[in-house]
């Protein structure tokens, strides 16, 4: 399975989850391939929306481009909506991050495994705590 495939079913798994807790998730097509901004997924419930850029991985850290999470800053100022990274490490639940919980090198934002656990909420206590 080639990394947009593994990208693909990481996003669908995540849209499952929160259609599974009353939430209307989506996947946004094109997301990284076209001009403008956009997320991975849009997910909403009464009051609360959020732009996701979601991000699987097979090692104990994840490095995102710059570019990524400018553009999900971008869109969310733009749509008005709260923006959040998932990132799912092996054998792990999932977990949401603000941009600003990403730790900045010179080239790219990084989250590893441990700090996800210290800073990131599970799918459960982000859904249930909004």
């Amino acid at each position: 399975m080639g990394n947009k495939q593994k990208g693909s079913s990481a996003e669908r798994e995540l849209i499952h989850l929160f259609w599974k807790t009353d939430w209307a998730a989506t996947r946004v097509a094109g997301s990284g391939s076209m001009q403008y901004p956009s997320p991975d997924i849009i997910a909403h419930r009464p009051g609360i929306s959020l732009a996701i850029e979601c991000k699987a991985t097979r090692q104990t850290y994840k490095y995102l481009e710059k570019e990524e999470i400018q553009q999900l800053i971008e869109y969310s100022i733009k749509a008005g909506i709260t923006p959040l990274i998932a990132v799912r490490f092996p054998r792990q639940p999932w977990y949401f991050l603000s941009p600003e919980q990403l730790k900045e090198t010179e080239k790219f934002h990084m989250i590893s495994l441990e700090e996800a656990q210290k800073k990131g909420k599970t799918f459960e206590t982000l859904t249930k705590g909004l």
